[in-house]
């Protein structure tokens, strides 16, 4: 019976540890031992460049970075030689995180709630993003062509399809980012949307006080939930609108 107690205890003990700090388990392959692999995130002012938080060297094509994280926070993973960046949400878990070199935006991340979100919520702005890509993977060679020969009359019809195309799915991105706020209220997507919405002028403030006020506890605390708090007191006391940064991105 002592051994089934010092048993649960110690599975007890290990799930606790794992939860007050991160463990990043990293892949990515095709790339030399030794090569670095740096984790960074904005400034401490927000409106700066990235900083260097931490580094560690690619071993047989894996790495990992382990720490502890107060909040979750939006990061980026930087592979030595391969050209852009990796977003992913830092927060205490277990986060598994396998780098495709040659094409970024095909790295997975997974791990804990807000990743899995992260992931979702990307990958169902890449089947909205699809018609635009599609359009300009189909029209860029008659696009180059007319061009060359100013041909104006293919060259404003191509424009007025992107355009049309482009606007519709701009409404459609932003119905995507307001239902998702309004149904994850847990999600740290969520409570960096609400922030987003904060840079149009015409926002709704009823809507963003509901918004705010559904938004789980633990999010309010963080830095996001501050400012959002922050904004909507000084909305109502008269102060117009500023810019507030983008809430996701896919890989850079």
């Amino acid at each position: 019976m002592k051994k089934i107690i010092l048993l649960l205890s110690a599975t007890v003990f290990l799930i606790s540890c794992s939860k007050n700090k991160y463990v990043i388990s990293g892949t990515v392959k095709g790339i030399e031992n030794g090569k670095t692999v740096i984790m960074e995130t904005q400034d401490a002012s927000g409106m700066g460049g990235l900083i260097a938080v931490d580094t560690v060297k690619v071993e047989n094509g894996k790495f990992e970075i382990t720490g502890k994280a107060l909040e979750p926070s939006f990061h980026m993973l930087q592979v030595e030689g391969v050209q852009g960046k990796v977003p992913f949400i830092l927060e205490n878990g277990d986060i598994a995180i396998e780098i495709n070199k040659d094409s970024l935006n095909k790295s997975k991340i997974s791990g804990t709630y807000n990743n899995d979100e992260f992931s979702s919520f990307n990958k169902d702005l890449e089947k909205i993003q699809k018609p635009l890509i599609d359009f300009q993977t189909k029209n860029t060679p008659l696009m180059n062509t007319a061009q060359q020969t100013k041909d104006t009359a293919v060259i404003n019809k191509l424009m007025a399809e992107f355009g049309k195309i482009q606007q519709s799915i701009g409404e459609t991105t932003k119905k995507k980012y307001t239902t998702y706020a309004e149904t994850h209220p847990k999600s740290f997507i969520t409570a960096l949307i609400i922030q987003s919405m904060m840079s149009d002028p015409a926002v709704d403030l009823k809507k963003l006080e509901k918004l705010y006020a559904d938004l789980d506890a633990s999010l309010k605390t963080t830095k996001p939930g501050k400012a959002i708090d922050t904004k909507i007191k000084e909305i109502k006391s008269g102060p117009a609108v500023g810019p507030a940064p983008a809430p996701v991105g896919g890989a850079k």
